[in-house]
């Protein structure tokens, strides 16, 4: 007798059918889709309709991409008129009067002192691209092939980004100590901290027998934002720029999610006042279409034709997206208004801390936000210093967020960093609801977790 298979039972809605089908025939690489079980059909500004019909407030925004929110007039008008255009929308690296606009807008955002004398390199689209470019830039232009990153980094995930970033599992990037005041790594924190990594970078490129080479390139995060959302020190920046330059090192400035207004200045390196010699860009450059560049100092020009290419470097759409971006944020001055309504945003968020002993840090610059969790009651394992990492609870209050309609990304040591990256016009009523939101759910988890 011939066994038949069960028919599969029907899902209850469509919302459900999709995620039922994802599951089936994605790979087991999605990481998002676990934590955030929606399936969006329609967005404006920082709200997310799902196909259940679902309205949740989004502070993922596309991980730092969505600089104006989702489907800002702008940015769709932009897309309308190359469309209604007749323009090509796939010309590899040729000129177009699309490119040229994008590059005049970027090259006017740039930091004094790098605009008058850059050059930029379109790559691949992801910002993992632009960080594989940069690096072949460095090496080839040094003749060295070793790279200085730091602690906690993150810079893409295609294999030479990953050699640089935090969790590497082969060591071939020198990685230093990145200053930070919680989990400081000298057990100091603050100004004292700060110095004493700059001085053991400073050390290690001073010693010919430090095992860490004369560099190619140093690369390094302004804010890192997987690595936990930790601000650089801005001593410690200029420091840094004063060490790489005195040992003839580029120095390599990630600002593929701290770009374009998201810290408060249009620039993450802006804060400290240096010039970093390369910047690399994506995310909010495309206006939430995929684009990415390399902008460096023209000394280090030195390619020949084809020495770095990419099919997808001609992207007129995203293009046209990122210059409606740029100028957008330049004219009507949104990086202040980040810096302004992060600051505000951070002191409300502090008070938590004071309710529950589980919120262990909370740190940011303008609208790029960590909340970290730790175990209050649990015995740090090295015997001083902060409580350790609270990864479940962390979960927890993303699972409880999203309950109530809040979209939060985790990141940090053990994921246990709850960050927020709302898009730049989050206004003031927004943003009440946001931190409202948020609160209720800490409370919950709290609750829940017994801390």
């Amino acid at each position: 007798m011939a066994v038949t298979e069960p028919a599969p039972v029907a899902p209850t809605t469509a919302h459900e059918g999709i995620l039922r089908r994802q599951t089936l025939r994605e790979s087991a690489a999605r990481t998002y889709a676990r934590a955030l079980p929606i399936v969006p059909v329609r967005a404006r500004g920082l709200t997310i309709e799902g196909a259940d019909g679902r309205r949740y407030l989004d502070c993922l925004s596309g991980a730092g991409t969505l600089a104006l929110g989702h489907n800002h007039p702008v940015v769709l008008q932009a897309i309308r008129d190359v469309l209604d255009s007749e323009a090509p929308l796939h010309v590899l690296d040729l000129a177009t009067p699309v490119k040229d606009a994008f590059t005049t807008e970027l090259f006017r955002t740039l930091p004094a002192g790098l605009a008058e004398r850059a050059r930029v390199q379109f790559c691949g689209p992801a910002g993992t691209d632009a960080v594989e470019a940069a690096l072949k830039l460095v090496r080839q232009a040094t003749g060295r092939s070793a790279v200085v990153a730091f602690t906690g980094a993150y810079h893409g995930m295609t294999a030479g980004a990953l050699d640089a970033s935090g969790g590497a599992r082969e060591v071939r990037v020198a990685r230093l100590p990145y200053p930070q005041d919680y989990r400081c790594p000298f057990g100091v924190g603050g100004e004292r901290g700060a110095e004493l990594a700059a001085r053991l970078t400073e050390s290690y490129l001073d010693d010919p027998k430090s095992g860490v080479p004369t560099p190619a390139g140093m690369i390094v995060e302004p804010v890192q934002g997987e690595g936990g959302v930790n601000p650089a020190p801005d001593p410690w920046m200029r420091r840094i720029r004063e060490i790489s330059a005195a040992h003839s090192v580029p120095l390599i400035a990630d600002e593929v999610q701290t770009g374009v207004g998201r810290t408060g200045t249009f620039w993450a390196v802006e804060h400290s006042g240096i010039v970093p010699d390369v910047m690399v860009l994506s995310k909010a450059i495309g206006g939430s279409l995929p684009l990415a560049v390399v902008v460096y100092k023209d000394d280090l020009d030195i390619w020949p034709p084809g020495s770095h290419a990419g099919t997808f470097r001609g992207n007129q759409l995203a293009m046209a997206a990122g210059t409606a971006t740029l100028a957008h944020v330049r004219e009507n001055r949104l990086a202040e208004r980040a810096g302004t309504l992060g600051a505000r945003m951070l002191g409300q968020l502090r008070s938590l801390a004071d309710d529950h002993p589980c919120v262990g840090d909370v740190r940011g610059r303008g609208l790029m936000i960590g909340i970290e969790f730790v175990d209050p009651y649990a015995e740090n394992p090295t015997g001083s210093g902060p409580p350790p990492a609270a990864p479940q609870l962390a979960a927890i209050v993303q699972r409880e967020c999203l309950r109530r309609g809040l979209i939060v990304e985790l990141g940090g040591r053990h994921s246990s960093v709850v960050r927020l990256l709302p898009p730049l016009t989050l206004t003031d009523e927004q943003a009440v609801a946001v931190l409202d939101r948020l609160a209720d759910a800490v409370a919950a988890a709290a609750r829940a977790h017994h801390v």
